[in-house]
């Protein structure tokens, strides 16, 4: 497998779109199994490691993409037209179905976040050399940590004052924030897009070592790596939280620690055990990500728009569950569905070797 493509890293991308459905559509928020919430605000969930996973294989998919290009104007107009297109159609996502006054909407989101760290990060690994990126993520890290206590007043870390509200109300106002907390506070907010770029430099540094390496080698590599990371984050959360919303230092050591050893497994499944027919159904899912993402939160807010039984078709359904289940029961089996539909629906797309990119 020296120099060739782990099938597991195409796993890994089709397992983070699954369980990013799984945790975003619920049958109903009011009935969710605790390990499929975030953390309210310090505290790692099972939820918590979803989003690190997109990050972490568009930055292995990136190393695809960019290990052979050069840093020149036409590479640098592809990015930005990429990131531009995703930012977009995030914003777009955030206003669909186009009722929200453009004085009440919110400017960030997932896809956003995805654009701003897949455009820095592109860059990054274009100046950089690969063996430095480690390095390189640190520095980040350590600034981020920086700006976090020199301007989070006395409670950094806290909801009401960190530095990333800070800066997010003076350049959007508090209208065009996540309003999910209780008070205006974006998780993916513009500052703390800064460490988020490290886990998609890490998905690339990945890539490429396991690119190095034959596939018995990598797993080992893998778990090594992880040891370190989370041995790294244990000891770095006495002093920085484990945070998502904050996207803290921490957290990143943290949620890509888990995610080496979650790889390590599909590379030993995958490319050492050569027992590819158990992975295909992840691979197909990981075939149109970004797509199957939007489709997803497209289907489920126009189901939550159509009327029916005297509600709307999204909580219709959810009802029909609940009565032959416990309510969160019916919950996790809504969402279920949900990644089952999807996942028909990729493998359509895989089928008739449709790829679409954004």
């Amino acid at each position: 497998m020296t120099g060739g493509r782990f099938y597991a890293l195409d796993a890994l991308r089709g397992l983070a779109i699954a369980l990013m459905i799984l945790v975003n559509t619920p049958g109903s928020w009011q009935h969710v199994y605790s390990p499929l919430l975030h953390a309210p605000w310090h505290g790692f969930t099972f939820a918590d490691i979803v989003f690190p996973a997109f990050l972490f294989v568009v930055g292995a998919a990136m190393f695809y993409s960019l290990r052979h290009t050069s840093l020149t104007g036409a590479t640098l107009s592809r990015i930005a037209k990429r990131a531009a297109l995703l930012f977009v159609i995030g914003l777009l996502l955030n206003w669909f179905p186009f009722t929200t006054s453009w004085a009440e909407l919110r400017i960030f989101g997932v896809l956003q976040r995805i654009a701003l760290c897949y455009a820095v990060a592109a860059i990054l690994v274009l100046l950089v050399k690969a063996r430095y990126l480690p390095w390189l993520g640190v520095a980040i890290l350590l600034v981020y940590w920086a700006l976090l206590l020199g301007f989070g007043a006395a409670e950094p870390y806290s909801l009401d004052s960190n530095a990333v509200v800070k800066l997010d109300r003076y350049l959007l106002g508090s209208a065009h924030l996540y309003q999910g907390f209780g008070q205006a506070f974006d998780p993916e907010g513009l500052l703390s897009s800064l460490p988020a770029v490290v886990s998609v430099l890490a998905g690339y540094y990945v890539a490429g070592q396991l690119a190095l390496r034959s596939a018995p080698a990598g797993a080992l590599w893998l778990v090594n790596a992880a040891a370190l990371l989370l041995t790294l984050a244990w000891t770095a959360s006495v002093y920085w939280p484990v945070n998502k919303a904050l996207w803290s230092g921490s957290y990143v050591l943290l949620s890509v620690g888990i995610l080496l050893l979650i790889l390590a497994m599909l590379v030993w499944l995958c490319d050492v055990k050569q027992q590819r027919p158990l992975l295909q159904p992840l691979i197909v899912y990981g075939s149109n990500p970004l797509f199957i993402y939007m489709l997803a939160w497209l289907c489920a807010v126009s189901a939550a728009l159509i009327p029916l039984g005297g509600t709307n078709l999204y909580q219709y359904s959810f009802a029909l569950l609940a009565q032959l289940l416990a309510p969160k029961a019916a919950s996790l089996l809504f969402a279920v569905l949900h990644v089952v539909l999807f996942w028909w629906v990729s493998l359509l797309l895989y089928r008739r070797n449709i790829i679409i990119k954004l």
